[in-house]
């Protein structure tokens, strides 16, 4: 007698039309899938990176070159687990309130110093 696998080939899964988790989702409660869906998008959220006195340093080099020379910078910023990414030239800083403003072709934008993760001179 012939085994399966022979008779029958190696199963294709890839013709399996599985809905996944949204065949369950209808025997749930609202407030079940409300968890389900903020555990995911706390599980999405990047982890605060860990920066040292070294990278402070180079930060602070970075941005202080770019006001001398009145040059373009691209800024990595971490807010709330996610990265965001703006591209301008410093308009101005205020140390009294921590925040730094940029302006590209377009708008201005205006965060705070602390968000900064990374700075790089556009050239």
């Amino acid at each position: 007698m012939a085994s399966f696998e022979e008779e029958w080939g190696r199963l294709d899964l890839s013709k399996v039309r599985d809905r996944g988790s949204k065949k369950w989702v209808a025997m749930m409660l609202p407030e079940h899938v409300k968890m389900i869906r903020d555990y995911n998008d706390e599980v999405k959220k990047a982890p605060i990176p860990d920066l040292n006195v070294f990278d402070y340093e180079a930060i602070q080099e970075q941005i202080e070159l770019a006001m001398k020379r009145n040059v373009e910078i691209h800024i990595k910023r971490w807010k709330n687990g996610e990265f965001f990414y703006n591209n301008g030239t410093i308009q101005w800083i205020d140390l009294s309130k921590r925040t730094i403003e940029l302006e590209d072709s377009s708008r201005s934008y205006e965060f705070p110093l602390d968000e900064i993760v990374d700075v790089a001179i556009m050239e």
